[in-house]
C-alpha cells in the first residue's frame, strides 16, 4: 500500500509540480491537492484522507496555522509537515504548535523529500539535517519564563517610555549603576544588544502593556 499524501499551497505551478514528483516516488501517491484551508476542508474526504498533509505556511483565505489547527481538531491522525520558504523561529514554533511534526523548505532536494515522507509514516517525525532545526530547543525556549523581577518589571515599563536611564533611576529611587544592572540582565535574558531591541522584544512576549 501506497503511503498517500496532501498537498496544500496557494501557487498552482508549484503544486502541480509538486504532485508529479511525489507521484513519481516509489511509494507514495498523491491524494489530494488544495490551494488553501478552505479549499481543502472542501476537497479532503473523511472517508479515505491522506496519511501525510504538506502544508504552505503562507496562503491566503486560510493560511498554514490556521489549516494546521483545523487538521490536527478535525483529522487527529494525519500527519502533518509545514512546507516553506521561511525558516525564522517564530513560524517554526507556531506550526509545531499547531501539530504539525516536521518543517521543511521548499528548496528541500527531492531524495530528501521522499526520505522525509517515509520517517514521517513510520515513525510520526522527520527532524532535517539541511535547516538544522532543533525542535526541543525552539519550544523549550518559547515555553522558558524569563524570571522578570518585579523591579525589572517596573524598568521595562519605564524603558517603553521616553525616559532616559538616568530618570528613570530618579522614578524607581535607584542609582544609575544599579539601573545598569537592570539593563544588562534584561539585554542577556530578552537575548538583545540595544534599548530599542529589548522594548520590541517586551512588547513582542507580552511582558509590557503600552497605554493607548
Amino acid at each position: 500500500m501506497k503511503i498517500s499524501v496532501g498537498l496544500v499551497d496557494d501557487h498552482q505551478l508549484f503544486l502541480k509540480s509538486l504532485g508529479l514528483m511525489i507521484e513519481n516516488f516509489d511509494e507514495c501517491k498523491v491524494a489530494v491537492m488544495a490551494m488553501n484551508g478552505k479549499d481543502l476542508q472542501e476537497r479532503i474526504s473523511s472517508n479515505d484522507p491522506p496519511d501525510i498533509i504538506l502544508i504552505d505556511v503562507s496562503m491566503p483565505v486560510m493560511d498554514g496555522i490556521d489549516t494546521a489547527k483545523w487538521l490536527t481538531q478535525n483529522y487527529p491522525f494525519i500527519k502533518l509537515v509545514a512546507l516553506s520558504m521561511n525558516d525564522s523561529d517564530r513560524i517554526i514554533i507556531e506550526m509545531i504548535k499547531a501539530g504539525c511534526c516536521a518543517y521543511l523548505l521548499k528548496d528541500t532536494h527531492p531524495n530528501e523529500l521522499e526520505k522525509a515522507i517515509h520517517e514521517i509514516y513510520t515513525k510520526g517525525y522527520y527532524n532535517s539535517d539541511v535547516i538544522n532545526i532543533n525542535y526541543r530547543r525552539l519550544l523549550q525556549e518559547q515555553n522558558d519564563p524569563l524570571n522578570i523581577t518585579e523591579n525589572e518589571k517596573l524598568f521595562l515599563q519605564l524603558a517603553c517610555s521616553d525616559l532616559t536611564y538616568k530618570q528613570i533611576g530618579i522614578e524607581m529611587h535607584l542609582s544609575e549603576r544599579t539601573i545598569d544592572g537592570y539593563r544588562e540582565n534584561l539585554f542577556h535574558k530578552f537575548k538583545v544588544q540595544s534599548r530599542v531591541g529589548l522594548v520590541l522584544e517586551a512588547i513582542r512576549k507580552n511582558c509590557v502593556k503600552l497605554n493607548p
